[in-house]
């Protein structure tokens, strides 16, 4: 039985959102008990920004494959256009007057790209043809 392209897309995008939780939540945990509540909620905060962007793209990516759709709209484009000045302006302000610690939220970007490395790696290992 082989799986359509849909499926393995669709069971792909939801591990990667899976592990983006499991990182989040463990990174949290071990950055609240190791360095405190403002690295904790530092990387809290950089993994959510990373939740977010990676939605974003997987709603883009969405809108490139459908047929039979209308197309998306002129502020839809503009919107996830700008999305990182966006997101790049809501971390500029929550990191600029809150005491959370930067380094940490920077690490937290990162794990929507270890979620894909991990997919990368998953896909390479259980592939079947």
């Amino acid at each position: 039985m082989t799986a359509s392209d849909e499926d393995v897309y669709r069971r792909a995008v939801g591990r990667m959102l899976w592990l983006i939780a499991l990182l989040a939540a463990g990174g949290t945990l071990v950055l609240l008990f190791w360095r405190g509540w403002k690295w904790g909620a530092g990387f809290v905060f950089g993994a959510g920004i990373a939740w977010v962007n990676f939605l974003m793209l997987k709603k883009m990516t969405d809108s490139l494959g459908a047929t039979g759709r209308k197309p998306p709209s002129t502020g839809s484009v503009v919107f996830l256009g700008s999305r990182y000045l966006i997101l790049g302006g809501v971390a500029y302000v929550i990191l600029r007057f809150t005491s959370i610690s930067m380094p940490a939220a920077l690490a937290g970007l990162f794990v929507s790209l270890v979620a894909v490395l991990a997919e990368i790696l998953f896909e390479l290992l259980y592939a079947r043809n």
